[in-house]
């Protein structure tokens, strides 16, 4: 990040007002925080995506994590349950479908056990991949982004840089959710042409995405991932080292990734979208929350890396 990127903006904006009313240009003045606080903002977002853009060892195994979660793996396991051969196989991993709810189980289409058992695994077994993949792509930047200003001695510039700390926070966090939503997005569309392209045949037709799996994806998987990277740079803000907020980052995780996971067994959609528009809608006060206290955990000292 370079104080080029970050200039002065219109310094002149104060020129010409010193015969204007004392209210006239405090409305000038606050009018124009807004506005370069809004800049500067996108700007530290901007140069942190640019620097990901860049950086091969990065976008080459984000790729190859959602192709391989969104697109490779359930190919194969698709393809092998509606092209197996031995139907008691099937039949047996059909009787496990009685582990869903029962509202759950009413939703799964398909006359025979072979498209029972696909439908309910592309439905069901399959959504966890949709919070992992993000998780895991933006808490790996989320995690190294503040240390990682201190590690490359960047961050000096930034705590000395006309940005504010809440100004930093939000650039910071936004770049880290963006890489890992549009992953998802993307990864997401892939996996939705599998489902149909393999399944729909079993089942009568496309049918994916479900009602559930829309809520899931457009207003569950944002304040998950936002409340997620919210801790996540309250920790990269104070740890000394890139390993260290890795690995504090991982404890975190793990509870949300428990959170999907208990969707492999339709307990937390349960075949009603009605409840993920509940939990989605608690998820985003706590996330708000969380965003708004998380700012105090950046300070220009810990920039510096003099404090803790």
């Amino acid at each position: 990040m370079t104080a080029i990127e970050f200039g002065r903006g219109p310094s002149g904006s104060d020129s010409g007002q010193v015969g204007a009313p004392r209210s006239q240009r405090h409305s000038r003045r606050t009018r124009a925080a807004k506005d370069f606080s809004r800049r500067r903002m996108w700007v530290v977002a901007r140069t942190d995506l640019r620097q990901l853009i860049q950086s091969k060892d990065y976008w080459i195994p984000m790729v190859a994590l959602g192709s391989l979660f969104f697109f490779v793996i359930p190919t194969v396991l698709l393809l092998t349950i509606t092209s197996i051969g031995d139907i008691n196989v099937v039949q047996q991993a059909s009787q496990a479908l009685k582990i869903l709810p029962p509202q759950a189980q009413a939703q799964i289409q398909g006359q025979s056990p072979q498209g029972r058992t696909a439908f309910a695994l592309a439905v069901y077994l399959f959504a966890p991949v949709a919070v992992v993949v993000p998780l895991t792509i933006s808490t790996a930047v989320g995690a190294a982004t503040l240390v990682g200003e201190r590690e490359r001695g960047t961050g000096e510039f930034l705590a000395h840089s006309p940005a504010s700390v809440r100004e930093i926070y939000l650039g910071k966090l936004f770049a880290s959710f963006v890489p890992g939503y549009l992953t998802t997005l993307v990864g997401f569309g892939m996996y939705s042409m599998v489902v149909n392209l393999v399944v729909g045949p079993e089942v009568g037709g496309w049918f994916f995405p479900t009602p559930e799996w829309w809520v899931l994806m457009l207003w569950i998987m944002p304040p998950f991932l936002l409340l997620t990277l919210s801790l996540v740079l309250r920790l990269s803000a104070r740890v000394r080292s890139t390993a260290a907020a890795q690995q504090a980052s991982g404890l975190i995780t793990l509870p949300m990734i428990g959170i999907a996971y208990s969707q492999s067994t339709g307990t937390l959609l349960g075949g009603s979208s009605a409840t993920g528009w509940i939990l989605g809608a608690i998820a985003w006060v706590v996330a708000a929350i969380s965003l708004h206290t998380g700012v105090r955990s950046v300070t220009r000292a810990r920039l510096l890396g003099v404090a803790q």
